[in-house]
């Protein structure tokens, strides 16, 4: 795609002040009390707002990273990322979505790191330091017996899960999220990896649990075809 320039971002802009009814704004003038935080992977093909039908302001919270992850260094230990934490312990928001996604370039990355295919070097150091994060959660998954390289599923999209999986884990047991937080873990699939509908959010992971047959449990019927794993 071309690069864009001045005048199609303020005509893209215009665009959009021009369709927003006049109260747009009106309830969330004085302040912010989204339901849910979304923590997605930096990626230009996923749109958060997009995966969830979100046009009112003040209902999604949406942070980004490389690799989704939920976590920061300090002093040399993992902490709550702050993007994420802050909608939970400042906006009286309750519910948290970690949501990776197929063919994850950061995932890539990283395993490419631990084949010896890449190094840490090669990367800007903002970009290093995130990698860095991915490198042991790419170790763990492919030492799981879950993942499989000979699978049907690429190896990418099974650790990719996996990444997932590890970042709800450490959502429910940082002691910084408050107690009632529920933490859901999904894919976001635009390439047909999981089912036939492409810009699908599978659910893998709610609270903790990861097995699909019971988190078919917790959606409703008509929503079974959204549960699928690939580990």
């Amino acid at each position: 795609m071309p690069a864009a320039t001045l005048r199609e971002l303020l005509e893209r802009n215009a665009r959009h002040t021009d369709a927003l009814p006049a109260d747009q704004f009106d309830a969330v003038q004085e302040g912010q009390f989204p339901s849910l935080v979304s923590v997605c992977c930096s990626d230009s093909r996923v749109s958060q707002e997009g995966m969830f039908d979100v046009t009112e302001p003040g209902w999604l919270f949406t942070p980004s990273t490389i690799g989704n992850t939920v976590w920061d260094r300090q002093d040399g230990q993992r902490v709550a990322d702050g993007s994420v934490l802050y909608p939970t312990v400042a906006t009286d928001t309750t519910v948290v979505a970690v949501v990776g996604h197929t063919g994850c370039g950061a995932v890539t990355a990283a395993l490419d790191v631990v084949r010896g295919e890449a190094t840490l070097g090669e990367f800007p150091p903002g970009i290093a330091t995130r990698l860095d994060e991915l490198v042991p959660v790419v170790e763990d998954g492919l030492a799981d017996d879950r993942v499989d390289p000979d699978a049907a599923a690429s190896l990418v999209d099974q650790l990719v899960e996996y990444n997932v999986e590890r970042q709800v884990e450490f959502l429910l047991e940082s002691p910084d999220v408050p107690e009632a937080t529920t933490v859901y873990g999904f894919v976001y699939d635009f390439q047909a990896v999981y089912g036939d509908v492409r810009g699908r959010t599978y659910l893998v992971a709610a609270d903790g649990e990861t097995d699909p047959e019971r988190l078919r449990g917790e959606v409703p019927p008509a929503f079974d075809a959204w549960v699928r794993g690939l580990l």
